[in-house]
């Protein structure tokens, strides 16, 4: 069906070089506005929790794997488009065609780029992107648990733990705690008093969790009726992660599911059950991450017959057809997602959905350029037309009307405003007579002589003329 004949290797890395310099390109610029973009929420937490540059570069790491997700199948796309958009304004496809070479014999170097590209996002988005989820907390649960550390000072009441209030009377260089005074007040009406002889505190990391460890002390309960003295050898207090880890009441330790593994998120789905809805969240990001990686593989080669929109005489259409489609398939996605997540859809088919019906769009785009056909059938073609006319142009007219209307009224009702505040009486130097604008004598060529107000005319000797008189009362006013 295909038969492919293959072209030199010359002009498959010439193709190629000329895809991949648009796509790192797309790229950097990409990543620095999702960047930006997935930065800012977290610049509060990063500047309450005092992060150092050396913090900040870890953060920006961790991140980086999230972001490429989103920003390689755009990049991937944009590059391919670019990439034929140039080799079409400059006739090189038109040089191509006149030497027999059609555009399937042009794939090759697109597939292994597009299948480069999507090899690596899939590696991104199974392996390293649930690292990076899982670095970025255990960073901010270490960041948080320094601040705690230096929340508590000696002979100071702390309350770095949320509900915990923490005395200590002396902190020795290796961090253990001298005569310790904490205050419990977590789902209390009444606090629970615990003092100590010695104490610190440890963070398990793998857990995410801290733990004040006192020795020699008792607690203290206080009810209505009576109180309570309980003595201990040795008590461990656990932290709760959400007063640890919260600032500003956001959440910076909870573990969610986009950093699990995918065995992980296969064996939280069992143990929910496959078909119930919190079962069905885990299998639906378990999927996820294989199908945005296929996406990208499939919006790169759509992105070949989109950048040969282009030509002389005709404007460069990839670009916006590229971004609509791009914009299309991840609410396709979204949607799809959702009614796998409501049950509406079986997991598998929702999910893999999009890329099914891109698959199609892909192979119907490529074969009607292929046949120097538009993207889009004549007979759709003319519907939309047809539309644009009967309903977008009229709308354009009426806006374009009734908001020039409204301009003009605003217009006079300013110039009618301005002429209030800047009124002004012409007069006859000869006769000392003065007019209103009113008067038919007001434009008369010795009229040369004009006064801001009747009082400044009169005061000059001026009077009105007949006419005029009968308007004193009105511009007096």
């Amino acid at each position: 069906m295909f038969n492919i004949r293959f072209l030199p290797f010359l002009l498959y890395s010439y193709i190629a070089a000329e895809l991949l310099a648009p796509f790192f390109a797309s790229f950097l610029i990409l990543y620095s506005i999702f960047f930006l973009v997935r930065l800012t929420p977290m610049l509060e937490i990063v500047l309450e929790l005092g992060i150092g540059f050396t913090d900040f570069i870890r953060l920006s790491a961790y991140i980086f794997p999230y972001m490429l997700l989103y920003v390689i199948p755009m990049a991937s796309m944009t590059g391919v488009i670019i990439g034929f958009t140039r080799m079409t304004n400059e006739n090189e496809i038109l040089a191509f065609k006149s030497c027999g070479i059609n555009l399937k014999q042009v794939l090759p170097p697109v597939i292994i780029i597009a299948l480069t590209i999507s090899v690596v996002t899939g590696f991104f988005s199974v392996r390293l992107i649930p690292a990076g989820e899982t670095s970025v907390k255990q960073l901010m649960f270490q960041l948080a648990k320094k601040k705690i550390d230096k929340g508590i000072k000696e002979r100071e009441f702390s309350e770095a733990l949320g509900e915990l209030v923490v005395y200590v009377d002396s902190i020795d260089p290796n961090g253990n705690w001298q005569g310790v005074y904490v205050s419990d007040m977590r789902n209390r009406q009444q606090p629970v008093i615990t003092t100590s002889a010695t104490g610190n505190m440890e963070a398990q990391l793998n857990k995410m969790q801290v733990t004040i460890i006192l020795n020699d002390g008792a607690m203290h309960y206080s009810t209505v009726k009576d109180n309570q003295v309980i003595k201990f050898d040795r008590y461990q207090l656990q932290v709760p992660l959400t007063s640890l880890g919260k600032v500003k009441g956001r959440d910076i330790t909870h573990v969610g599911r986009g950093a699990m593994s995918q065995q992980e998120l296969l064996q939280a789905a069992q143990h929910y059950g496959p078909k119930t809805k919190k079962g069905i969240t885990y299998l639906t990001e378990y999927h996820h991450r294989y199908v945005l990686p296929v996406g990208c593989f499939l919006l790169s080669l759509l992105g070949l017959p989109l950048g040969l929109q282009a030509g002389p005489g005709r404007k460069a259409a990839g670009i916006p057809l590229g971004l609509g489609f791009f914009v299309l398939y991840y609410v396709a996605f979204t949607s799809f997602r959702v009614m796998c997540e409501d049950q509406v859809l079986p997991v598998v088919a929702g999910m893999w959905m999009p890329n099914v019906i891109f698959l199609f769009i892909t192979i119907f785009v490529f074969r009607r350029v292929e046949k120097e056909l538009p993207i889009l059938p004549e007979k759709i073609q003319n519907f939309f037309t047809d539309l644009y006319d009967s309903i977008i142009v009229p709308c354009k007219k009426f806006i374009a009307v009734n908001s020039g209307k409204i301009f003009f009224l605003k217009k006079i009702e300013k110039d009618k405003e301005r002429l209030k505040d800047t009124f002004i009486i012409r007069a006859n130097a000869h006769s000392r007579i003065f007019h209103f604008p009113e008067c038919k004598n007001y434009s008369n060529k010795d009229c040369g002589m004009e006064f801001n107000n009747v009082q400044v005319a009169q005061q000059a000797g001026f009077e009105p003329c007949r006419f005029c008189k009968t308007l004193l009362n009105k511009h007096d006013q």
